[in-house]
Parts: structure tokens; sequence; C-alpha cells
């Protein structure tokens, strides 16, 4: 261990001893285990649960019509390919230190404190704001399929009530336990995954070959309102003074930037390691499974998408339905409308529970108040700090509109995901006689590319989701270096 100041690490024995301890015990503050209660079925089921639920009914339309046109199955397919990659070097992490916290207590295990915070605390903000972001968007589409007043839901109201019951709702499922949280995902799962088919084989039959050309449009300046100059532009063109573009090359990345939204959530499954009930065989089959089987959606609803209609015609806050009002097909936009509601919800429910697992790794090595991550003794989940995360989500999804921070998300993933790919290189040199159930292949190239990608993929970001991210960042770090600096187990010995 290294115990001097921001950069001490935690050792990985200490890791594995946390994992192995009896999971009835609760020590100081209730400091207890998690109980294992999870298949890799189970852990699927929550992966798939995150990952397909916003970017799939609403970033496919705009990505398209916006920045690729049907190249936007190129988009998914190069987001796709950086998230494999991270998911390879995610498994072996996962196999090897199944663990709560995930990337957090990789970086923590590697890098130093100071950088497991900084992980810590970028977690949080994905998780709760996918959270409240899909919290309004359930609230909207709910809205819009049983026509209810749009003073309590969607985005006219003043306070979106509808996105606070839904959060507060599966807040309590959450609390209750694992299990529970589980066999309600599974169920929501299998509603969205069956009419996600349903669309792709319907669909099929109304795809025109004429709306594939040009697959990539000529890329023209962005002119207008439409210009993304200043602050809104993407990194790269904004230090290197490339004036704005759309469609092209250009716009297939950043729209890949963009809809890598869609595949923000699959490391939650990381989070869950303590509670599978054989980590080192269910682990990377939860990871790797969940985004093929995601992946393999995303491209196949793209591609139907962008035949059936011109991308130019795409509705961007309901592609989907709005596509098969177009050709004639208006009884479909019903069972789309349930299987968005029903993608949603679980996209909630699993950003509650990923936000309170990062809690716990927090709040046991004493970077936050130990007592906030006290296990319930019958629920066994960290009661108080889901209940805390649920009302802060409440309240975000209430009173504010967070569509323009979307791509924060994107950000958050994509430097949890560096960390990640950086970790198996340290791990693989600082620790090569590690029992590794699970091992990246093609060390050190995997890695490596996958760091590539995930900076790659962050210069196509906006420059002010840059400067918001780094100010996020800024306040967490007071925080470290006012409390958790101080209290960290490491610093006490």
């Amino acid at each position: 261990m290294t115990d001097t100041g921001l950069f001490r690490t935690k050792p990985v024995d200490d890791v594995l001893a946390q994992e192995a301890a009896d999971p009835e015990a609760t020590g100081e503050h209730g400091q207890g285990g998690l109980r294992r209660h999870l298949r890799a079925r189970d852990l699927v089921g929550f992966g798939v649960g995150i990952v397909i639920g916003t970017g799939i009914f609403t970033l496919t339309g705009t990505a398209a019509k916006n920045y690729a046109g049907p190249a936007v199955v190129i988009s998914f397919v190069i987001a796709g390919v950086v998230a494999l990659l991270a998911a390879l070097c995610y498994a072996e992490l996962a196999a090897a230190v199944p663990t709560a916290g995930s990337s957090y207590t990789y970086a923590y295990t590697t890098i130093g404190e100071v950088a497991a915070w900084v992980i810590a605390w970028d977690l949080i903000l994905e998780f709760a704001l996918g959270a409240a972001v899909v919290a309004r968007g359930w609230s909207g589409y709910l809205q819009d399929a049983l026509d209810l007043p749009t003073s309590l839901f969607g985005e006219a109201a003043d306070v979106n009530l509808g996105a606070v019951a839904i959060v507060l709702a599966l807040g309590l499922v959450a609390v209750v336990g694992i299990r529970e949280s589980a066999w309600l995902t599974n169920a929501l799962v299998v509603v969205k995954v069956s009419v996600c088919v349903f669309v792709i084989v319907l669909g099929a039959f109304f795809v025109k070959a004429a709306f594939f050309s040009p697959f990539v449009p000529a890329s023209r300046p962005l002119e207008g309102d439409a210009a993304t100059t200043g602050l809104r532009q993407p990194l790269w063109q904004w230090v290197t003074g490339v004036d704005p573009t759309a469609f092209g090359v250009t716009g297939v990345l950043v729209a890949a930037a963009i809809v890598f939204f869609a595949y923000s959530g699959f490391e939650a499954v990381a989070n869950l390691g303590e509670e599978a009930r054989e980590p080192a065989r269910d682990m990377p089959r939860g990871i790797i499974g969940t985004l093929l089987l995601c992946t393999l959606l995303y491209v196949l609803v793209c591609l139907v998408l962008t035949g059936m209609v011109s991308y130019t015609d795409l509705d961007e806050g309901a592609p989907l339905s709005d596509a098969f009002e177009q050709v004639g097909m208006g009884w479909a936009s019903v069972l789309i409308s349930v299987a968005a509601v029903a993608g949603l919800t679980s996209v909630i429910l699993v950003d509650l529970v990923a936000m309170g697992r990062i809690g716990f790794a927090l709040c046991r090595d004493g970077l936050l108040p130990p007592a906030i991550g006290a296990i319930h003794p019958r629920w066994g989940t960290p009661a108080r700090l889901t209940v805390a995360t649920t009302l802060a989500v409440a309240v975000l999804a209430a009173f504010v509109p967070l569509a323009t921070l979307a791509e924060m998300v994107s950000i958050g993933t994509l430097f949890a995901f560096l960390v990640v790919s950086v970790a198996v290189l340290v791990l693989r040199r600082s620790r090569p006689d590690m029992e590794r159930p699970f091992r990246t292949p093609l060390v050190p190239l995997v890695p490596v590319l996958s760091a590539l990608a995930c900076v790659g993929l962050m210069s196509n970001l906006a420059v002010e989701t840059w400067l918001r991210f780094l100010v996020w960042l800024a306040l967490g770090l007071a925080v470290y270096l006012g409390y958790g600096r101080r209290h960290a187990r490491l610093a006490r010995g």
C-alpha cells in the first residue's frame, strides 16, 4: 500500500478480503456485506435494463436527422466497438476484483485515492443525471400514451409530478432488496426486447432501398441557428479551428460520441460483483452479453428506422412511433409506447441501484461518513444511501429540464472507461500473479485501443460539456479535500 497523501492506493488483497467477508456480519455503523443473489442472466437483465432505453427510443432519430443520416448505423457500431473494448477490460477486473464500486475500486487499487474519488464522483453524476433525464422522458411517454394532463406530466409541466412519482416508486423497490429489483428488471427487459424485435420484424416490410442513398450524406457546413460555434462546437474543432460541419465522416463521428449515451450504464453491471453468486464466471458473461445483445438491437433498429422513412423526415422526440405513423401503421405506435415506458422504467431502477452501490463503496472506505452507507439488516441494501439518492434524483426530475446536459452522461461514461482501460495495464504490471478468471485478450493492445478510442470520442463532445464536467469534478475535489482525505480508512491506517 502507498499511503503518501493523494495517491495512496488500496491493496487488492484488502478489496478481496472485504468481498469475501461474511455477508451477514455487521460491524461499526452496521457496515455489513451485500448478499449474493444474482446469476448471469440477472446481470444481463440489469445490463439490458439500463442500456436499452433513451438511446433506442430517442437518440436514433436525433443522430440520424442532424448528424449522420442512414450512416447512424455506423455511428452505433463505432460506439459499440469502443464500449466492447472497454467491456473486455471491465470483465477482467470485475471477475478478479468483484466488488461494489466497479471502476472506483479499480482506480483505488491502481492509480490512487484521489483518482478513485474523481471516478466515483463522476459515476454519481452519470447515474443521477441519467436517471433524472429518463424519468422526465418516462413521464412524457406516459402522458402521450394515456393522454394525461400536461400540467402534471411531460416537459410542459412546471413541476413534473409524473417523473417524481416513478422515481419514488422505483426508489422503494431499490431499497427493499436486490432480488426484488432483479425480478422487476427482468420482467421489464422481456417486454421491451420483445417489442424491439417486433419493430425490427414488422418495420422490415416497409424498408425501401432508396432511403439508404446516400448512405453517408455529403458533408456540409452548419449555418444559422444550427451552427455549433463557440462553446457548443466539438472540442477538437475548437482546438483546431476547423469550421463546424454536419454529415460526412465528421458527422458520423460526432453522432458516435452523442449516441454513446445509448451505451452508458452497462458498466453498472460491474457494481454488482459482490451480489453475483459466482462472480468469476458470471461477471464477464453479464457484461459482455449485455453489450453484444444491445449493440445488435441498436444496429437492426437503426437500419429499419432509416429504411422506413427518409432521415430528413424523422421525428427527434419519438422517431420509432412516428416512423410507423408515416407508413400507415399507427396502431403499432401504441406497442412502441408501451415498450418505451417499460424500457425507461428499468433504466431508472438500475440507475438508482447503481448509485447506492457506489456510495456504499465510498462509505466503506471512509471517504463518506460510514453511517450513511449502513446495510439494512432485513433488506440487505444500503437503504439510507438509496433513499438519499432517490430524493435527489426526484428533485432534479421535478424541476430541471436536463436535455441540454445529456452529453454529460457520455463524457462521464467515457472517462470511467478510460480509467478502467489504464487500470488493466497497471494491474498486469503491478500484480502479475493475481488470479484472473477472465483475461482481457491481446494486452496491451486492447486496453491501449480502448483508452485511445475513449479519448477520441470525448474530443467530439462540445466544449461546454467539458467545462460543466470540469466544474463538477472541482466540486467533488472540494468535498474530498474537506472530508474524505482525512477520514479515509487508509489515512487512519
